[in-house]
């Protein structure tokens, strides 16, 4: 059976529910949140929104034993309202650590033994943080990281050019935050270097587009939800899966000494493989300097 826990069914949370049952990725769900009535207005709903499906997932309410034989937790708690007039990641630290406080001993107490996918943000230094107070191994609490990011670019890439995301291979490494950056170097439409194709101008545009993709759904609905939901969804089932999925996510880097975006091969076992990028001269410097900012934020923790 495949069993998905997922703490605090907010915007995201509950989008990633939705996500995992609509594409049959899991058989039991567990849903934990903070506000009650919240919690069992999202069971029923969730529930209704799978009565037509052939494949029933059984829902489950808010039971901590579950979690011991659970395979994967998503940590999606947080609130979002913080960035009202305030976008900065140190205000969510704040607030999202203490969830962490709150949390991390519940789950190791609880005899869980799976995977930890984190989206709470700041999500390197959350998912750091987890880590940390769960005492997991490292390799068993990953970030969604860039992923999303890498997402976005995609999206500004394709809308821009005119070609089918799936033409588009490539990534967005670092944090997931400001200092995340495209690594151009290593983006190809077709199998061509993208710098073969355009200018520099170009995709500076395109970076700042990839970027800004979820300030303009912000900005207009509040908060982000699709994107990270269906993000989430692909790792927890090549988790699930053992797909040995390659996606830009949040793990150790132990010449770094600390959780990044970058690619790695995410299965059963969590991260099996780590694959650095070769990067340009320039790249390399944004590299430091997304560490750089990781560290700094963790170290007011």
């Amino acid at each position: 059976m495949r069993k998905v826990a997922i703490i605090g069914v907010g915007h995201v949370g509950s989008t990633t529910a939705y996500t995992l049952i609509s594409k049959n990725i899991v058989d039991e769900l567990v849903l934990f949140d903070s506000k009650d009535t919240i919690l069992k207005a999202e069971l029923n709903d969730l529930m209704d929104g799978q009565m037509e499906q052939a494949n029933q997932v059984r829902l489950i309410g808010p039971d901590v034993a579950e979690l011991a034989d659970t395979d994967v937790i998503i940590f999606s708690a947080g609130d979002i309202s913080i960035f009202e007039g305030n976008p900065d990641r140190f205000a969510e630290l704040n607030l999202t650590k203490t969830i962490v406080e709150e949390w991390a001993p519940v789950i190791r107490d609880s005899g869980f033994e799976g995977i930890i996918l984190n989206i709470t943000n700041p999500c390197d230094v959350i998912t750091q943080y987890l880590q940390e107070l769960t005492e997991l191994p490292q390799e068993r609490v990953i970030g969604t990281g860039t992923s999303l990011d890498t997402g976005r670019m995609k999206h500004a890439i394709s809308k821009s050019m005119k070609v089918h995301p799936s033409a588009i291979d490539g990534y967005v490494i670092g944090e997931h935050g400001e200092s995340q950056f495209v690594a151009w170097s290593s983006v190809r439409i077709g199998g061509t270097p993208i710098s073969e194709i355009l200018t520099d101008d170009r995709l500076d545009v395109l970076d700042n587009a990839a970027r800004d993709g979820g300030w303009v759904t912000f900005r207009g609905k509040g908060y982000t939800s699709y994107g990270i939901a269906i993000q989430a969804a692909r790792i927890a089932e090549a988790i699930l899966n053992d797909n040995h999925l390659v996606v830009p996510v949040s793990h150790y880097h132990q010449a770094e000494g600390c959780y990044v975006g970058s690619p790695a091969k995410v299965s059963r076992q969590g991260i099996s493989e780590s694959f650095p990028l070769k990067l340009s001269t320039a790249e390399q410097e944004k590299w430091r300097h997304t560490i750089q900012t990781i560290h700094s934020m963790h170290a007011t923790i």
